[in-house]
């Protein structure tokens, strides 16, 4: 099993670009297992762990409802915003400046087979990075993703998660809101879910800006951790 884990910081790039690369990725990673079970050529896969920041884009995964897009073309021209409907599971969600996104490209051949684990583990990651900034953070059950005062009318969502998995090998991953506009999430219903806000760690914090780079650092850190896994 191979347990490193190749981790790049794309920075602030195009979400249709991003996706194309993942892709690549995460067609590589499935080519060498299919070899291997044909030919038994006991080639290790490789993971991959991506952190990067879109200019701002909605997207709707593959069981999403459109009608949760609360804009028409001309309208997310106005707003400088892109949609793409993709492969991932989940509904619709927002992705822009501020807001940390995290691509997990792995094999779970290397770690463990269970997709459930796989999602309670990247929900652990931003839990416990939230904790390091005094926030609470939980699961909200029934409702993938990382959330605060859960089980009251206060309920908001700082996380949001989407995930791809074929033959174990995952893509798409998280977005985590840092110092994101929240104003850009009222264009849709978030995830499909109404009735419910969405906040970021600046916001929680009162701060006008939290440093992106050393959340990435303690995202990391408690990634290494739950996965085992070595960072290169």
């Amino acid at each position: 099993m191979n347990k490193t884990v190749k981790f790049e910081d794309l920075g602030l790039k195009d979400f249709k670009d991003t996706w194309d690369y993942q892709e690549t990725l995460f067609k590589a990673i499935l080519d060498t297992k299919i070899k291997n079970r044909r030919e038994d050529a006991g080639l290790e896969t490789e993971n991959h762990f991506l952190f990067v920041e879109h200019p701002h884009v909605y997207t709707l995964g593959k069981s999403g409802d459109l009608s949760n897009l609360l804009l028409s073309e001309e309208q997310l021209t106005e707003k400088g915003a892109t949609f793409y409907k993709i492969n991932r599971g989940g509904d619709i969600t927002y992705h822009g400046p501020g807001q940390i996104v995290g691509y997990p490209i792995l094999d779970l051949d290397n770690f463990f087979t269970d997709i459930h684990k796989y999602l309670r583990f990247l929900e652990e990651m931003i839990i416990l990075t939230l904790a390091e900034y005094g926030l609470q953070a939980e699961r909200s059950p029934g409702e993938t993703g990382v959330w605060l005062d859960v089980g009251t009318p206060f309920a908001r969502k700082i996380c949001a998660m989407g995930v791809r998995a074929s033959r174990w090998v995952t893509m798409h991953g998280f977005a985590l809101n840092v110092n994101a506009d929240l104003g850009y999430f009222d264009n849709i219903i978030p995830c499909g879910i109404r009735g419910k806000a969405v906040t970021s760690l600046n916001n929680e914090l009162g701060m006008s800006t939290i440093d992106e780079v050393e959340v990435k650092q303690k995202l990391l850190k408690h990634f290494k951790t739950l996965f085992e896994a070595e960072i290169v």
